[in-house]
Parts: structure tokens; C-alpha cells; sequence
């Protein structure tokens, strides 16, 4: 069963979205976050996720990041990273305190983006039970995970996703970058996503019924502020909380060599799974039979 629901965010920002229930006795049930990548609203993909995961007996919490699609915020169109990553950490306070939720049993579900913002949020908050990172944004160039220097950049990016203070980085005054987020004629900005892949996606999910995606943001905060938000740093930092690594293997947005080579340093106990396809391949098809199957798996060994 899905209900409309709404939560305040960083700051009080009312964020909304959906909370699938399990059918079944009563009683109280292992939860996961759920929230989308990039400009991304909750229509887009997510759906087809959560109701496989609440039928396998999970309650699943999916929203919108804010200043996109049904939750509140301020300029609309906004992508903060660090503004994202933090937001879920009250998602999960929030589903926490749901009396149909084991609050000790709570995994944290990210894709694309947000599936390198879940690689910290675990990394940083120890009610993570476990992170699925479904075809994750793991660094912005290519990174040696090998290198003490590199690994030792975590201290910072946890105390900047922790600091609630109004003062850090998901706090800092934008800066944005006006761009659209594929190609589409009659849209003249710089384009963020140029894949044939990116556009084929974006125009036919984001115009599906029911969802309010614009295909125009404004950017701010990504690679532009200190510390920088690298998720692979975080995947390196992120044991012993469980992982599941969801990666394309004809992946052109995320890189899947940092994503890959990130996991490769990881700590136990962690899991790779490799779906056919570009980096949409597993909304929907095969791809989503797949992966869904390799997520129910994995949460199943470690919830």
C-alpha cells in the first residue's frame, strides 16, 4: 500500500514523497530510503523499485530531493549535492520513528547521484544498516583509492555532511550553473548529460503522467566547494556496513573505473553486480528484473 507523506528536511524544508507498506501481519519491518539521481523526480524509475521491495516485506520510504519535483525548496530546480546527501539523513530519522519500522533495520537505497550520496550518508551514520548504490556516481576523475592521502580526505567530508551548524557546504550561498539536463529542441543552455542514453531516458520518463521533471537546472556545489563530495572516498571508508555496488557494464555517465576501483579498496563485507546495459538499463526490462532480484538478495542476507 503507498501513502502520500511529507517530512521536514535540513533546515525545515518539507520534503514529500511516498511510503510503501508491506501487506501482512503487524508488526515491525526493516525500512529503506529511496531517492532519485540528479535532477530526477520520484516517478521516474523508482516506483517499480519500491513495490518489489514491499512485497518482499520492507517499508520503503521514497521522496523528492529538494527544490525538485513535490518537496519544497528554494530556488526550484537546485542541485546541491551536499544539501542532497544530507536531507538523507532526516529521511531516515523520519522512517525511523514510523511505528511499523525497525529502526534498527533501516538500508539506504541511491542511484546514479544520489547512489554516490548513499556511499557517504552510510560511511557517516551508523544507522545505516546497509547501502545499495544502483549505477553510482563514484568520483569526479580517475582516483587512486590506493593512496593514503586520498583515503584520509573522509574526516572532512564527514564532519561537512554532519555539520548542521547553517555555516557548511550544503549551507553555503549558491553559486549555480544554469544548464539542461539533456538535449532537447528549443532548450539553449549548456547540456549536463549529451549521451543518446540521457536523452532517450529523461524525455520519455520525465514526461510520464504524473511527474513534474523539467529538464533545466540550476548546479551548484559539485567539485566547486571544500571538501569536495567523492564517493568513492567514502566507499573506501564505508565498512563494516554492508554494500551493494550496481554497475552497467556499458556505463558512459558514471564512471564505472572509479566506481570499480573504489570498491576494489572497500572493506567486507561488500557485493558487485553487474547488469548488461548503459546506465539506464535497469529502470525497466530485463535490466530491472536483474537488478531488483540482485538488490532483494543482498538486503535479504544483511537486514
Amino acid at each position: 500500500m503507498r501513502h502520500d507523506v511529507e517530512f521536514p528536511g535540513a533546515s525545515g524544508v518539507t520534503l514529500r514523497g511516498w511510503l510503501y507498506l508491506p501487506d501482512g501481519p503487524d508488526g515491525e519491518v526493516p525500512g529503506i530510503v529511496m531517492a532519485h539521481g540528479f535532477s530526477a523526480t520520484k516517478e521516474m524509475g523508482l516506483p517499480a523499485f519500491a513495490e518489489r521491495f514491499a512485497a518482499a516485506g520492507y517499508a520503503v520510504l521514497v521522496y523528492d530531493h529538494r527544490c525538485l519535483g513535490a518537496s519544497d525548496g528554494e530556488p526550484r530546480q537546485l542541485v546541491n549535492i551536499w544539501a542532497q546527501a544530507r536531507d538523507y539523513r532526516h529521511a531516515i530519522t523520519w522512517l525511523a520513528a514510523r511505528p511499523e519500522v525497525d529502526a534498527d533495520r533501516i538500508a539506504i537505497w541511491g542511484s546514479s547521484y544520489s547512489g554516490g550520496q548513499v556511499l557517504l550518508v552510510g560511511a557517516c551514520d551508523t544507522r545505516v544498516k546497509a547501502v545499495v548504490a544502483n549505477v553510482p556516481f563514484a568520483a569526479l576523475g580517475g582516483v587512486d583509492y590506493a593512496d593514503p592521502a586520498i583515503v584520509a580526505r573522509f574526516p572532512a567530508m564527514k564532519a561537512a555532511l554532519l555539520d548542521e551548524s547553517g555555516t557548511g557546504p550544503a549551507d553555503a550561498p549558491p553559486a549555480p550553473i544554469e544548464l539542461a539536463v539533456v538535449e532537447e529542441p528549443g532548450v539553449e543552455l549548456p547540456v549536463f548529460l549529451p549521451q543518446p542514453e540521457s536523452t532517450e531516458w529523461f524525455l520519455d520518463a520525465g514526461r510520464r503522467p504524473g511527474s513534474t521533471w523539467q529538464n533545466r537546472v540550476l548546479l551548484t556545489n559539485l567539485g566547486a566547494i571544500d571538501p569536495v563530495l567523492d564517493p568513492g572516498v567514502a566507499l573506501v571508508n564505508l565498512a563494516p556496513t554492508p554494500v551493494l555496488l550496481v554497475v552497467a557494464t556499458e556505463e558512459r555517465l558514471a564512471s564505472a573505473d572509479a566506481a570499480l576501483a573504489a570498491f576494489a579498496a572497500a572493506g567486507e563485507p561488500k557485493r558487485l553486480e553487474m547488469v548488461t546495459g548503459h546506465h539506464f538499463a535497469d529502470y525497466d526490462g530485463p535490466g530491472l528484473e536483474h537488478a531488483a532480484s540482485a538488490m532483494l538478495a543482498f538486503l535479504a542476507d544483511v537486514l
